[in-house]
């Protein structure tokens, strides 16, 4: 039987790796709200993506993911938007990548508005508008594009998981088209 060193530069953790790991400390995420705005950069269209839940049930969702040993916020916004979304779907990163809102995750039901059975974890969440081409990859079904006053409903906040409803529509407060 050979031991296989690990690679000291890898970003990447194996299944059980990350099992022990999540038990232990909270792990880093960004989430990204996908937009598409007006000549004024008013955003008109908000997307929501739709995947199979934690649960096996199918959800909606948004453009999540972990932060990678090594790397930068902006790089992994932008790994997970193109992951997501597909490569051409063209983000729009800011500048400064200062979140929207800070969203903390916890395994337990009603200690905060966000819940993730798997683990404690932080997210930093951004509205990031894309000027092309989204076509969903990876474990994303479909990429639904709504109006702001669609995605705040009641009805899009029940579809989704862990709170990503309040999340969206903290998004939409932040850029002023929360009605």
């Amino acid at each position: 039987m050979t031991v296989r060193t690990p690679d000291p530069n890898s970003g990447w953790l194996s299944d059980g790796e990350l099992e022990e790991v999540r038990r232990r400390i909270p792990l880093l995420y960004v989430e990204a709200v996908p937009v598409r705005t007006d000549g004024m950069g008013q955003v008109i269209e908000v997307g929501v993506l739709l995947r199979v839940g934690s649960s096996g049930t199918i959800a909606r969702t948004l453009v999540s993911g972990r932060v990678m040993y090594g790397e930068t916020i902006r790089d992994a916004l932008f790994r997970h938007l193109e992951k997501d979304l597909g490569p051409m779907a063209f983000p729009q990163l800011p500048a400064s990548p200062v979140p929207f809102q800070v969203a903390e995750y916890f395994p337990l039901p009603g200690v905060s508005t966000y819940y993730d059975e798997r683990q404690h974890a932080v997210a930093l969440a951004y509205v990031v508008p894309v000027t092309g081409t989204c076509e969903p990859r990876q474990d994303a079904l479909e990429l639904t594009w709504m109006t702001p006053a669609e995605a705040a409903s009641e009805a899009v906040a029940a579809e989704m998981e862990g709170g990503r409803g309040a999340l969206l529509r903290a998004a939409l407060a932040s850029v002023g088209r929360l009605a």
